[in-house]
């Protein structure tokens, strides 16, 4: 990046927003964060009180932490002179549009525009806009201020020299980003993670199991397995000393087997009532503040957990 310190720009103050200014702020940056919200001052604040325990059992310094944190009164303002500049806008291609143009128009030339789209790919917005080099999909998983992947994704237009320091900002404050090279909505996490919601929407449906009981299915076993190893590496270990191979030769004709009965919940008013109304049976007696609490306290302990075991020859592979 051009400094030591880059300047960050957040535009877009929700949830993702909010989280990425804690995080930049936390490693030093000075951050500029816009949205139309009347609230964003107290939305700020209350974000950056909510991280700072969180962040600081991550070893950052969090004093002074709302000090390098300005709230800008519009896109241009929060955007000159910034060195990087995190989009977090709704899910609305023509909303994208409009808003990369004005950063393109705005932000210094040398500026990365990264957007923290979930689903769209950046050639999806892009088309018409100059400079669009410089503009690729940075997208985190909620909260990204704790989450540490980061999917870089460039679009048809964007440059190899902003694909590299796209990775390289996102390491200097402490996320794992890996390049997916081919545009595809929702990326990868997100297909993975709607993947698994789909079967997990029929199970609850036919009745096999309560949304409880699948979240603790998941928790005990491939959350667990998971978030150590990964799918594939899972399915190697699972054929023992043979590998990969003989999961595939020898347990894999079942499992493909399975894959035609997999189900495909069709979601209508009536079902998707039904299924809020489980969840909310599950989980609703217990307020927002003190489910995302105890997530996040869960997510610090398996981090902290995953870091005093990594080997050192892995700890900067992305």
């Amino acid at each position: 990046m051009s400094t030591s310190h880059p300047v960050a720009a957040v535009i877009g103050a929700g949830t993702i927003g909010l989280s990425w200014t804690a995080l930049f702020a936390a490693h030093g940056l000075p951050v500029r964060v816009s949205d139309p919200r009347p609230d964003l001052a107290e939305a700020v604040a209350d974000a950056l009180a909510q991280a700072a325990p969180q962040l600081a059992r991550q070893g950052l310094d969090v004093h002074g932490l709302a000090g390098r944190v300005q709230l800008a009164g519009d896109v241009p303002e929060a955007v000159r002179g910034a060195d990087v500049v995190q989009e977090n806008g709704p899910e609305n291609t023509d909303f994208k549009r409009e808003l990369f143009a004005t950063l393109v128009r705005e932000a210094p030339s040398h500026a990365l525009l990264l957007s923290s789209s979930s689903a769209l790919p950046a050639s999806a917005f892009t088309d018409g806009l100059d400079d669009a080099g410089r503009i690729l999909i940075g997208h985190p998983f909620n909260p990204p201020h704790l989450v540490p992947l980061v999917e870089v994704v460039p679009g048809e237009r964007t440059s190899e020299d902003a694909v590299a320091r796209a990775v390289e900002f996102y390491r200097s404050v402490g996320r794992v980003p890996v390049v997916e090279r081919k545009e595809i909505p929702g990326f990868v996490g997100n297909r993975l993670q709607n993947a698994l919601s789909r079967e997990a929407i029929h199970l609850v449906e036919q009745g096999v199991v309560g949304p409880a009981e699948l979240d603790t299915i998941v928790v005990n076993s491939l959350g667990l397995r998971w978030s150590t190893v990964g799918p594939f590496l899972g399915a190697h270990l699972g054929g023992g000393p043979g590998g990969y191979r003989h999961m595939a030769e020898h347990i894999g004709p079942s499992m493909r087997r399975m894959w035609d009965s997999l189900g495909r919940p069709e979601q209508g008013p009536e079902e998707t009532e039904r299924l809020i109304t489980a969840v909310e049976d599950a989980y609703g007696a217990r307020s927002y503040g003190e489910l995302t609490e105890e997530r996040d306290r869960r997510q610090l302990a398996v981090l902290a957990a995953l870091a005093d075991t990594t080997p050192h020859h892995e700890e900067n592979r992305s």
